[in-house]
């Protein structure tokens, strides 16, 4: 039936309660919707359809008021609220159909009668119910005004028709049957607070049982407590009583005290075995009175004992003494008998040392004897010596006036010589000149000749490149667009004046270019002269190398070094390079010419916001140089230090993407983008995902990774920050990390999105291959290896010069090597170290104190110098803090010593005069990429002792 209803209810007019919260509130209550909303027979419905008759209710409650409620048992069944009778399904009682009752078009008036006042019945029923079961009389009451209810007044409202008294009073018998149950249910629950009662008061009776027995435990306690210190007193008193028969043995008395213990111990028995614990204590009482008695006894026997035999204790006193007194004379005698064989012993020692006195006396005697005669033999070796110095002199003299004589005679000789040797050089000298003006005079011709070729092959060229067919307004606009740029500093003079010369000279390639940005913005058109500009200038690649350090304004290790003398060759080959660096608030300022920020600021993304950034240029060894400056809070390059912070990965990440954001911003098309390490290896995968879709997309990729043993690894989610999709690249293909799945690896992404990845040395390359060398990346390098290689560093030639290093103290060449030798006396003063031998061997050490490098074989060689005699000198620092204090005690150690010096930081000069003092340096890196080191010190003349590993070997 309760499917039935809900069918009716569903299908004629319930249309609000299909939405999502009934579906809910179904899916919460589906037990309480069963029980409750379609128990009802099918003259359910009918029945709350005619509820207006509240006369009856009301009566209803006047009879229900006057007559309290009976007590039910608990065992009672409850009344079934459906009626008994069945019906055909979709009728009600009288023949009455569901459809005609069901009628949306009902008027406003009919509706508002047949709404039940449901607050006024729940009034009424609430008040038959006790006080003791008012809670679950609350909780049944809004199960009905809640749920049943208010379904039955919405079906009333929606049917708005009038039902018959027939069905009222089905309604009401059903209700009275519910309020039936309820009471059944309330005097349940009454009779359940009822039993919890009973057994509260008997849990009080049982506490108070456990009360006493406590109590009776502690009386237990101290009775046994008690017994213990009877038992221990009776102890006590064993004790002196055996005292006692001790003393009476001397004086014959013991049987009397055994007997009396035999009785006293009987007696103990006795009462142990017959009594209980109270009546022993009640024994031991008596017996202690016994023993007190006792003892009285016995100390008046000792007295009269005492008193009849003060004689006899006298005498015994005077025995005892004489006891001792033999006593410490044997002991005496004793030690007396134990120093005999000493005494022995040391007589014999004593005649011994006689002799040996009397021997020495003589000995002495035949020495001042002799030492007589010496002092009269040496007397007279002064007079003749004095005799010898005088003819020294007199020689001395003679053989000067000879020596000079004879250095005159050479002088002359060597005079001679030389001018002979001047007039003949004059001579070859004349030829020569003569001959050389000839060839000057014959390289005119051919340098003439050629020039008027070459000017003839220019007049072909530009007359090949001249165009006429464009109007001279279009070139007058171009020079005046040229001139614009100048003015607001967006391109360079010396890019004007190539531009403006390929204006005047009409060449088509500006032309065309020109037609070509018609429709660009103005940054790449400017790009794009630029470019033009840069192809007649040379026909070279443009390179962008995107680093953390260059040497010397932000120099830390070899990296810096390698970025400028690279960047140098291969300017000088005729390739247009830039770099871009972080702008350091510790790098050397002085090392930048023509510093100065442009009017100009970049805004690049992170951590979901845009940061500007502030662009300054300048030149370093004559490279142009970018320095990006980030106004970020973090201050992330005004730390103090290059490296070592907590938050490097953003601080490179930041500054990666800034990079690349400048490039695009100033429409830079670069041929080449070089990034160095881990720290800006995030530049592979930022430019492919994200740049190279905006535009920037000319260059390819090269990777350089300087030492694999520093990644750069972090988690992953800290990728996001720079705009990267950590889910996609953390994935083992692209930058997950070999090791660790849960971060990601710049190196191993830099591997996998670069078209060229490259390492300092051939060695080196095949020994990160393997799994010990490679630092968990041997295996991706392995799968990329068509696009891996090894290229072997190189030093800079024009800083690494002896015979124009201007650090030094004297030049000198390989063709010259007197000035090494200066400019070793020249550091030993300048370090305070001994220059007594200048044969003195010196060994130099410059590098970065860190495990790699091998700190604990550079210990050894301080030590193993020293030991061999030869002189030893330290340049470097480390960044491990117990590595650097450890160097500082032995810098302690060796502070005033002649031979040792070690400087604990870093120096550029003193690195130079180090390499060109040195006779030896020694480079024991226990891995090397490739380093550096070996070739500035074989430059300046130095031997290097090195181990056979990575680019030490390829040298």
């Amino acid at each position: 039936m309760s499917a039935k209803l809900s069918a009716c209810f569903f299908s004629h007019g319930f249309s609000c309660l299909s939405n999502s919260s009934y579906k809910n509130t179904v899916d919460k209550h589906k037990n309480v919707y069963m029980r409750v909303l379609f128990l009802p027979s099918r003259q359910f419905l009918p029945a709350y359809c005619k509820m207006r008759q509240r006369n009856l209710s009301s009566n209803h409650k006047r009879q229900r008021m006057s007559k309290p409620p009976e007590r039910i048992p608990t065992s009672a069944e409850l009344l079934p609220i459906r009626d008994e009778e069945s019906e055909p399904e979709n009728s009600f009682p009288n023949g009455v159909d569901v459809e005609p009752f069901v009628n949306h078009e009902t008027s406003g008036k009919d509706h508002v009668n047949t709404v039940i006042d449901v607050e006024n019945i729940a009034e009424q029923n609430s008040g038959t119910l006790s006080a003791s079961a008012g809670d679950v009389e609350r909780t049944s009451e809004q199960i009905i005004n809640g749920l049943v209810l208010p379904s039955v007044t919405k079906a009333l409202a929606i049917n708005g028709e009038q039902l018959s008294s027939m069905q009222l009073e089905d309604l009401v018998g059903m209700i009275k049957n519910a309020e039936r149950n309820i009471l059944v249910l309330n005097q349940a629950r009454v009779h359940a607070l009822e039993d919890i009662h009973k057994v509260l008061d008997e849990k009080e009776t049982l506490q108070g049982e456990i009360n006493i027995l406590e109590m009776r435990l502690a009386e237990a306690d101290a009775r046994i407590k008690v017994a213990s210190q009877g038992k221990i007193h009776v102890e006590f008193l064993e004790s002196q009583l055996e005292m006692l028969r001790n003393e009476l043995t001397d004086r014959g008395e013991l049987e009397l005290y055994e007997n009396q213990k035999k009785f006293s111990n009987e007696e103990l028995l006795s009462t142990h075995d017959d009594h209980s614990p109270n009546k022993e204590v009640d024994s031991l009482r008596t017996e202690n009175l016994a023993l007190k008695n006792d003892i009285q006894a016995l100390k008046s026997m000792i007295s009269n004992v005492k008193n009849t035999d003060e004689r006899m204790a006298t005498l015994e006193n005077e025995c005892s003494f004489l006891g001792s007194s033999v006593k410490e004379l044997e002991s005496k005698l004793l030690v007396s008998q134990q120093d005999s064989p000493k005494i022995s012993t040391l007589k014999v020692e004593y005649q011994e040392l006689w002799e040996k006195v009397e021997n020495l006396q003589q000995l002495f005697d035949t020495a001042t004897k002799q030492a007589d005669q010496a002092t009269l033999v040496l007397q007279q070796n002064q007079d003749l010596r004095k005799k010898v110095d005088k003819l020294e002199k007199s020689l001395e003299e003679v053989n000067v006036l000879k020596v000079s004589s004879d250095k005159m005679q050479q002088s002359n000789e060597l005079i001679q010589k030389k001018i002979k040797l001047l007039e003949e050089r004059l001579q070859k000298s004349d030829q020569e000149i003569y001959s050389f003006v000839q060839l000057y005079q014959e390289s005119l011709e051919a340098f003439q000749d050629t020039l008027n070729s070459l000017k003839e092959e220019s007049k072909k060229r530009t007359s090949d490149a001249l165009v006429d067919d464009m109007p001279r307004e279009f070139w007058s606009r171009l020079l005046l667009t040229i001139d614009g740029w100048v003015l607001e500093k967006k391109i360079s003079n010396s890019d004007a004046k190539l531009l403006r010369e390929l204006v005047w000279k009409k060449d088509r390639c500006i032309r065309d270019a020109h037609i070509a940005c018609k429709e660009k913005n103005e940054c790449e058109v400017i790009s794009t002269f630029l470019w033009l500009a840069s192809s007649q200038a040379s026909p070279g690649l443009y390179i962008v190398h995107i680093a953390a350090e260059m040497a010397p304004v932000a120099k830390v290790g070899g990296l810096g070094d390698v970025v400028t003398g690279l960047g140098k060759t291969l300017q000088k080959k005729g390739h247009l390079v830039e770099i871009i660096l972080p702008k350091y608030d510790c790098m050397q300022y002085d090392g930048i010419y023509d510093l100065r920020a442009l009017d100009v600021t970049v805004e690049s993304y992170f951590d979901g916001k845009l940061f500007q950034n502030k662009i300054w240029v300048g030149t370093v060894e004559g490279l142009p140089v970018y320095f990006i400056e980030p106004h970020h809070p973090n201050k992330f390059f005004w730390r103090g230090q290059y490296y070592g912070e907590h938050d490097d990965f953003k601080r490179f990440s930041f500054f990666s993407r800034a990079a690349l954001e400048f490039l695009l911003q100033a429409g830079k098309k670069p041929d080449i983008i070089h990034c160095h390490d881990w720290q800006t290896a995030f530049v592979a995968p930022l430019y492919w995902d994200l740049y190279a879709p905006k535009g920037l997309n000319s260059a390819r990729i090269c990777f350089t990774c300087h030492n694999f043993e520093y990644q750069g690894t972090a988690s992953a989610s800290e990728l996001a920050s720079c705009g990267l999709d950590a889910q996609e690249l953390n994935r083992p293909d692209r930058m997950q990390d070999n090791t660790a799945h849960d971060s990601v690896n710049p190196v191993k992404g830099a591997i996998v999105f670069s078209n060229i990845v490259t390492t300092v040395s051939p060695t080196y390359a095949e020994e990160v291959r393997t799994a010990e060398g490679g630092k968990g990346l041997h295996s991706t390098l392995n799968s990329h290896s068509r696009k891996f290689m090894g290229i072997l560093n190189g030093i800079d030639t024009d800083a690494w010069n002896p015979a124009t290093d201007n650090f030094l103290k004297v030049q000198y060449s390989a063709n010259d090597m007197q000035g090494k030798a200066e400019n070793k006396a020249a550091m030993r003063r300048n370090l305070g170290l001994s220059s007594a031998d200048d044969q003195r061997p010196l060994v130099g050490c410059i590098t970065r104190l860190v495990p790699q490098k091998g700190v604990h074989l550079i210990k050894h060689a301080i030590y193993r110098t020293l030991e061999m005699g030869g002189q030893f000198v330290l340049l470097g620092s480390s960044p491990v803090l117990h590595i650097q204090r450890e160097f500082e005690g032995i810098a302690n150690q060796f502070q005033n010593h002649e031979h040792i010096r070690l400087i604990l930081k870093y120096d550029e000069s003193l690195s130079h005069a180090i390499y060109a003092a040195s006779d030896m340096f020694i480079i024991p890196s226990i891995f090397e990429p490739c380093g550096l080191t070996q070739m500035i010190a074989m430059r300046y003349g130095s031997v290097p002792i090195a181990r056979k590993t990575g680019g030490l070997n390829d040298r």
